[in-house]
């Protein structure tokens, strides 16, 4: 499973901004802007270095030069997109071009915005935060589908897969299904819309995968929703049969409680990076993406559990 967190030491959960650019040192005066907002400025001096960077952390937002030696800034984020893991990621380019070719080469990679060079340090912060609340709004509804343990897969117009929930992975991996390389044949989403049971897939084990269409998502995407037939169980349940280790449970559950990396440091004696190491392991176990995501299972849980009646003693 591709799991979308912060793997570096961010333990009051700021914003983090990667900047790409072959000549970071002539933007010091934004680096210092943006850290003076709020932000964790993370620097690559090429593509190649921003694409190792982002195997080990994933950003909030990333500002890219669109004209570097080696791979250009529109081949990088090409990439970025191509990439289930990294593609939900907002890329401003940074660009000294105005030819308009160039403008529309870089909306069509995928890039979200741009920003003429020299750059203009409000111009940049007030982009970012718009394009942040967009990735925030976004990334609410997907924790929704993760906490909600649907099993949500998007499509682009060819029906491959541009995004899939945690549980759609999972499922599909259980029918010997590879996301990155499906390939939804048209009779599943074409022609057929609003929860309509388009396909079913049965296992050796007797256990049967349905496929119901949802219709168009908007962007030219279709959403499909798949689920084991006779398969009731409430997202509490992955919470129940997770298997967390009884230190993970303690993370888990300061985090639900809304407290940072630092904060769950200091309570339960350990560095920061340890509780990022804790909590890439539940969201693994959990089949969660975020650590909203995961707050929003535990507290649900702890409901659950606040409104079972207690054994008589």
């Amino acid at each position: 499973m591709n799991v979308s967190h912060h793997l570096i030491d961010n333990p009051d959960d700021r914003p983090v901004v990667l900047l790409v650019d072959d000549a970071p040192s002539s933007l010091g005066v934004l680096c210092e802007t943006l850290e003076g907002a709020g932000y964790t400025v993370l620097v690559a001096c090429d593509g190649d270095t921003a694409l190792r960077r982002l195997s080990l952390v994933t950003p909030d937002v990333i500002l890219m030069d669109a004209v570097m030696p080696g791979i250009s800034g529109f081949d990088a984020c090409r990439r970025i997109k191509a990439d289930l893991s990294t593609k939900h990621i907002p890329v401003i380019f940074m660009t000294g071009l105005s030819d308009t070719s160039h403008v529309l080469e870089g909306f069509a990679c995928g890039g979200v915005d741009y920003v003429v060079k020299p750059v203009r340090a409000p111009e940049v912060l007030a982009r970012l935060h718009t394009h942040l609340g967009n990735a925030r709004m976004a990334r609410f509804a997907l924790d929704a589908i993760d906490v909600s343990g649907l099993g949500v897969i998007m499509l682009n117009e060819e029906g491959a897969i541009s995004w899939c929930s945690p549980c759609a992975r999972q499922l599909l991996t259980q029918f010997g299904i590879d996301p990155e390389a499906l390939t939804v044949p048209q009779s599943w989403w074409k022609g057929s819309s609003g929860m309509e049971l388009v396909a079913s897939v049965t296992e050796p084990a007797g256990a049967s995968l349905l496929v119901r269409n949802m219709g168009a998502a908007g962007m030219d995407e279709i959403m499909l929703l798949i689920e084991l037939s006779g398969n009731h169980a409430l997202p509490t349940g992955r919470l129940a049969s997770a298997a967390l280790t009884p230190r993970e449970t303690e993370v888990l559950s300061w985090l639900a409680k809304g407290k940072t990396n630092r904060d769950i440091g200091e309570i339960l004696k350990m560095s920061p990076r340890t509780v990022s190491k804790h909590l890439e392991h539940i969201f693994e176990k959990l089949g969660v993406e975020t650590r909203s995501a995961a707050a929003a299972m535990a507290s649900a849980q702890e409901s659950v559990d606040a409104r079972l009646p207690k054994w008589p003693h």
